[in-house]
């Protein structure tokens, strides 16, 4: 039985080891996740906003990444630059026109591995009810059972991306004499595993 055990355990190993890897979709934790967008002011220096509400999920296949996905829900009425004033205006027609259009989509379309812990995600962003190809260069930071006790090992992902997109290609043509066109985007994610969250 003992040299039968020993055969077997070993064995046991590689075979898991040799199963394929299992896709989880994680949820974002809106605690722990950034969106975040940068935009030329005179050139003098750049305005740093980000949004505040917004729900997503992303789905993980280590095994084949080309099959992983993601999705994020925007509202534009969360959006924050530090300075009411300007926020009111960028949720007026002027810019971001919440009232017509309540929320923004990314959905990605294409993920590709650039290298170990790096990829780009080819995906649709609609916004004032144009929808366009942006690409995102993204950064795989971690996957583990999460370490503090609140969340009792449940498992987590997170990874960082980053951006551009010309805010006229969506007809955001707004102060182009003192705003530049060019929007920089960052996003800080993390996510906890779905059903658990």
């Amino acid at each position: 039985m003992r040299r039968l055990a020993a055969i077997l355990v070993p064995l046991a190993f590689v075979l898991l080891a040799t199963l394929p890897a299992r896709a989880e979709t994680f949820v974002l934790d809106k605690n722990h996740t950034s969106v975040v967008f940068l935009i030329d002011h005179l050139g003098f220096a750049r305005v740093i906003g980000r949004f505040n509400d917004f729900e997503g999920e992303f789905t993980l296949d280590e095994g084949k990444v080309e099959k992983s996905k993601l999705r994020v829900v925007i509202r534009t009425k969360s959006v924050d630059t530090g300075f009411q004033k300007r926020d009111d205006h960028l949720r007026s027609p002027d810019f971001f026109s919440v009232r017509e259009f309540p929320e923004m989509v990314f959905e990605s379309t294409r993920i590709r591995k650039t290298d170990d812990r790096t990829g780009e995600i080819d995906g649709k962003l609609t916004m004032l009810g144009r929808t366009k190809q942006v690409t995102l260069r993204v950064r795989f930071n971690r996957k583990d059972a999460h370490p503090l006790p609140q969340y009792r090992g449940v498992m987590a992902a997170g990874f960082s991306a980053r951006g551009s997109i010309r805010r006229s290609d969506f007809g955001m043509t707004y102060g182009q004499s003192f705003l530049g066109d060019e929007v920089e985007i960052w996003i800080e994610a993390e996510g906890l595993a779905k059903g658990a969250e």
